[in-house]
């Protein structure tokens, strides 16, 4: 008897092979996070994600999870929220500094940005694409933000 014990592999091909014609992956069901939010600064779009271990340094750094920095007030200090977006810019963007963020923001302030719009359209939807939140939960609360964009 030459039975293979492990893996699954044949228990897989069959119930592939099963559902012929039907729903062929979880992935085809499930929703899929979009891969980056974009901060676009001056006319060009920065890609904006936090990785695991951009998350672990704020952790670090902050001595909390990262909810916890912008959710334990009203608006979380601008300087935070700039070190997040820092955090998310870094991985994609090699060299990222916190003047460089300072500038950008500077000039997102010109073209009609605020600080709780910093919250609001780009720190909110980084979370999002992050994982901080389902992909459910995410769609929701982009929703609210779009809704919401003329209050801020």
């Amino acid at each position: 008897m030459s039975e293979r014990l492990e893996g699954l592999d044949e228990e897989l091909e069959q119930e592939s092979a099963k559902a012929e014609g039907t729903i062929t992956s979880f992935d085809e069901i499930k929703k899929k996070r979009k891969p980056f939010h974009y901060w676009t600064v001056n006319g060009e779009d920065h890609k904006m994600k936090l990785t695991t271990g951009m998350i672990t340094k704020l952790e670090n750094k902050y001595r909390t999870n990262v909810m916890n920095l912008i959710t334990a007030s009203d608006i979380p200090p601008l300087s935070v929220m700039l070190t997040i977006v820092q955090a998310a810019l870094a991985p994609w963007e090699h060299g990222t500094t916190l003047d460089r963020v300072s500038g950008l923001y500077d000039k997102w302030l010109e073209e009609g940005g605020s600080q709780s719009k910093l919250l609001s359209h780009v720190i909110l939807p980084t979370l999002a694409v992050s994982g901080f939140f389902t992909a459910t939960q995410a769609e929701s609360l982009m929703r609210e933000l779009e809704e919401n964009a003329d209050l801020m």
